[in-house]
């Protein structure tokens, strides 16, 4: 194989904002076939993405039924990553699935199986691990930098962007709010950071303090009340099965200042990190405290433009089409997404029962 043949189902917006631009700008590729339920969608992506022989549909059994497709994104709503995904894994095709993995650990563990029973490689859209921060600290980590970590906090917070496009604001579609959507993201950089992904127990809470405001201040538009049916805050403790501690916090739309999306703080034996203002590094060294700030920017470099630099998106897709053509392990591996999935269900079911969630 020379080339991936790929097929794209679901040309909204993840499609558009990160998939399709990332998998033009590779030369190994060919966008070949273009699946959403509004045909527009899809052949406007066609036209300004695929072959010039590609084809559109509005079902993806057409498109997956195709044998000259090697691999497939799915960029639908949560609810039907499951079973799009399960269904292309069987028709032989390798799958990029966009995050979160699935609403709940039962249809998670489907793709799972999936995935085993058929040899075709899975992998879960966490692009946020490809930052230069993350990736910094996750090399840090794997030298032992920060010895054993045991108490980490997972940030995912907004001041006051609700998405109110697509179907964000719909449970059904989505399983759930600000935790799912972006939480998602906090959580596997925590515990791809730990390398750590056998949770114990966890208590959750939700919130829906703010969907009824009238006065919203929102930085993508008014949201309608109506239709924001999923929480607009979700906060989680969690308890590994070595004693490890994350606090998991996540907010579409909360009264606070100090909001950052999508980073992790970890504290270990030996010394901590966060990335609350570019990567810092915090330990104890000759009998005193240091911090240090590694230059990832560029700082003071001549004649450097860093819009050159890879994109994290860019280096998620340029390294899953290196995973089908070397036949090698994807990035992000299924297993660790799953952990990721269970977790964030266990902070659901905490949060309704008002109970502790046992794994």
């Amino acid at each position: 194989m020379d080339k991936v043949r790929i097929g794209i189902i679901g040309c909204g917006g993840i499609a558009n904002g990160k998939h399709m631009p990332s998998l033009a700008k590779l030369d190994k590729v060919e966008m070949v076939a273009f699946c959403d339920i509004i045909p527009e969608r899809a052949e406007q992506a066609a036209k300004k993405y695929g072959t010039p022989t590609a084809k559109c549909y509005t079902d993806y059994k057409e498109l997956i039924a195709r044998d000259d497709i090697d691999a497939v994104h799915v960029c639908t709503p949560n609810r039907s990553h499951s079973f799009i995904t399960v269904d292309a894994l069987e028709a032989g095709k390798h799958v990029m699935c966009e995050k979160p993995m699935a609403i709940n650990s039962e249809e998670a563990q489907k793709m799972l199986d999936a995935a085993a029973r058929t040899g075709k490689k899975l992998t879960i859209g966490y692009q946020n691990r490809h930052r230069k921060d993350a990736l910094y600290i996750k090399h840090e980590a794997e030298e032992g930098t920060f010895g054993d970590i045991y108490y980490a906090k997972a940030t995912a917070l907004r001041r006051r962007a609700v998405p109110t496009w697509g179907v964000f604001l719909n449970e059904y579609e989505q399983g759930g709010g600000p935790l799912i959507d972006i939480g998602t993201h906090a959580l596997d950089l925590t515990l791809w950071t730990m390398n750590n992904y056998k949770p114990k127990y966890c208590v959750g809470t939700t919130y829906h303090k703010l969907n009824d405001s009238i006065d919203q201040g929102n930085a993508f538009g008014r949201w309608n009340p109506a239709e924001f049916t999923v929480e607009d805050s979700a906060f989680g403790f969690v308890v590994m099965e070595n004693g490890a501690t994350i606090v998991l916090e996540s907010a579409w739309a909360i009264n606070m200042l100090d909001t950052k999306e999508a980073i992790t703080t970890i504290c270990g034996t030996k010394a901590g990190a966060d990335m609350l203002d570019g990567v810092r590094i915090n330990g104890i060294r000759q009998d005193a405290q240091y911090v240090t700030r590694p230059a990832l920017a560029g700082e003071g470099v001549a004649f450097y433009d860093a819009s050159n630099v890879e994109q994290p998106q860019q280096r998620e897709a340029r390294l899953w089409i290196e995973a089908i053509l070397e036949d090698k392990d994807p990035f992000v591996k299924a297993e660790e997404a799953f952990a990721v999935t269970r977790i964030l269900e266990g902070i659901y079911t905490s949060a309704k029962t008002g109970e502790i969630f046992r794994f």
